[in-house]
């Protein structure tokens, strides 16, 4: 075991997880359907908290980016109102993050040994033995973690919309919901409906599946570094470089991937719906509060 290393106790009989498919079934055999839902109480609150700050604020933050005049956001005013989202909501919401990692590594230690009855507690005991700064342990590797994730996935999800939009891969019927509202040609033929750009729902939907799989690849490393330092007692680590070199020398490089499978269909299905839902939303918000000229 390499200094400062986490390990969670496990009994004799503890069964072992292979693959995603293995590890599902496994859980719902041993543990009961109830324990894929493990941590959600403490997952929602830093969902409330963290998408309605670094996804709300996004398209004003990147306007306040944009120069005046200019036709379109461009990539940098993208990037930084991606980082700068995500910073702001890791300056706020650090607490949730903190509670969801400590907890949903509490569920998996042995009945006798769990610290936390549930995230309320989590809050008061964190607070009560590391003080108020335990809570926002981990802030500054968690802001770079933010930070990419944001990119990864708002700043990508705007670039391939827009190349989808650009190029026509993705097309309606003129006139359907979410068609290209351009002129139409002068003499239209009348047996043939026009094609154009669509900013629909199958856009969305591959656009969100991109987002998701970039997001993934970028942010994997600083996530799996991220957790074990905030899920690290007091003293595990001297420093967030100390648990990246810790990671790196019993793993390798291969370490920094560890468990992209199921990463990836955690940040894929979130944006898929997150980024459909938001749309809709947008666009149900448009129609019932139509802008006042």
């Amino acid at each position: 075991q390499i200094q400062g290393e986490v390990r969670i106790p496990r009994s004799t009989s503890a069964v072992e997880y292979r693959g995603v498919l293995g590890t599902l079934s496994t859980m719902v055999r041993t543990e009961g359907p109830r324990s894929l839902y493990s941590g959600l109480a403490a997952g929602l609150q830093r969902q409330m908290s963290f998408a309605s700050i670094r996804i709300g604020l996004y398209d004003s933050v990147k306007q306040l980016y944009t120069p005046k005049g200019a036709e379109s956001a461009g990539l940098a005013a993208r990037v930084l109102a991606g980082c700068t989202t995500g910073a702001v909501a890791v300056t706020c919401a650090q607490p949730t993050d903190v509670v969801k990692v400590r907890f949903q590594a509490n569920g998996a230690l042995l009945d006798g040994a769990r610290r936390y009855s549930g995230t309320v507690d989590a809050y008061r005991t964190i607070a009560r033995e590391e003080g108020v700064r335990g809570l926002w342990r981990g802030t500054l590797p968690n802001i770079a973690r933010n930070a990419i994730v944001n990119c990864g996935e708002l700043v990508t999800y705007d670039l391939i919309k827009d190349a989808l939009l650009r190029a026509q891969l993705m097309t309606g019927e003129d006139g359907a919901r979410g068609g290209c509202s351009r002129a139409p040609s002068p003499s239209p033929q009348p047996s043939t409906p026009r094609l154009c750009p669509a900013d629909n729902v199958p856009c969305h939907f591959v656009a969100a599946f991109g987002a998701g799989f970039c997001a993934t690849m970028v942010a994997s490393p600083v996530d799996v570094v991220k957790t074990r330092y905030m899920n690290a007692g007091p003293g595990q680590y001297r420093n967030v470089l100390s648990c990246l070199i810790a990671l790196l020398m019993q793993d390798g490089l291969a370490g920094f991937y560890k468990g992209f499978v199921p990463s990836f269909l955690r940040l894929g299905s979130w944006n898929v719906v997150m980024f459909i839902s938001y749309e809709q939303l947008q666009r149900a918000a448009a129609l019932a509060w139509p802008a006042q000229s």
